[in-house]
């Protein structure tokens, strides 16, 4: 399929609708898992980070499904995949299947499904379906981010472009009144992370720290519910692709830490660098 950085109206109509199905068809088969806890099957990868079953079932589901598209796949729950491989990828799908495992075996609903479609190491679509909330946030590189509610997980979900934008809300929301709202990360954060937070409440004194799992803090952000958003933890490119992109559609950043430096995807390490997140309105702060 012939693109461009920015797609063309047959790439949209075709690509956008596959990546939000996706979602919805891998958040229905992580529910149907969620309410087993005896079918959790709980391991731990080779890094020593857990995976469950729904991991795995939600990486089938995505796989299948986006294989229809011919476009290879980039998924943290596929095989290795070395660089020499993918070096040459001017566009693939960058998945995680289910964001957030450490939040669904606890049980605190804060998990999502990330979907981006990265061209020449820049996602150019970005999906995040938050399925315990039937919330998604889609966005397209220079045509905006947008979140649809009440949208519920569907295993044979075929949602058209039209369908998909039909009730769909533009992002930034009106952002709520009060103080500066930190985002922080509910099972990584750690010491450096809290340096960060002291630096900012030097100029903010009262700013609030919010406790959040999974990429559903870029959402916030992307919303305007949320400011700032230290991480000064591993991530891997899955992680930040889908979100980096919606929040960036409402003219937030992600910048390396230190160094503000951009992201870059399909890397030879596909370990991100620290990083710092700021919404629209708090570009100047």
């Amino acid at each position: 399929m012939e693109y461009v950085r920015q797609l063309n109206e047959a790439q949209r109509n075709y690509l956008v609708p596959k990546a939000c199905n996706a979602a919805l068809r891998a958040g229905e088969a992580i529910l149907g898992i969620y309410h087993k806890k005896e079918a959790y099957g709980v391991d731990l990868k080779s890094d020593r980070t857990p995976i469950t079953e729904a991991d795995r079932l939600a990486h089938a589901v995505i796989r299948d499904y986006l294989g229809q598209t011919h476009i290879p796949l980039l998924s943290e729950e596929g095989r290795e995949m070395r660089f020499d491989e993918r070096r040459d990828w001017d566009m693939f799908w960058l998945v995680d299947p289910l964001d957030g495992t450490r939040e669904f075996i606890k049980g605190n609903n804060e998990f999502t499904v990330n979907i981006a479609l990265v061209v020449d190491g820049r996602p150019v679509v970005g999906v995040v379906y938050v399925p315990w909330h039937n919330k998604i946030y889609f966005c397209e590189k220079g045509r905006g981010s947008f979140v649809k509610t009440d949208v519920a997980p569907d295993a044979r979900a075929e949602m058209t472009y039209d369908e998909i934008f039909a009730g769909a809300v533009r992002l930034p929301l009106t952002r709520p009144s009060g103080p500066v709202r930190v985002a922080v990360s509910r099972s990584h954060r750690n010491d450096d992370t809290m340096a960060e937070v002291a630096r900012l409440r030097e100029r903010f004194p009262d700013a609030e720290m919010v406790e959040q799992g999974s990429s559903y803090k870029f959402c916030l952000l992307a919303e305007g519910a949320i400011d700032y958003y230290p991480r000064t933890s591993n991530t891997y490119e899955w992680d930040t692709a889908a979100g980096e992109a919606i929040l960036s559609e409402t003219g937030g950043t992600t910048k390396s830490l230190p160094g503000s430096g951009e992201f870059s995807y399909n890397k030879e390490s596909l370990l991100n660098p620290w990083f710092v997140c700021r919404s629209g309105a708090f570009q100047n702060q």
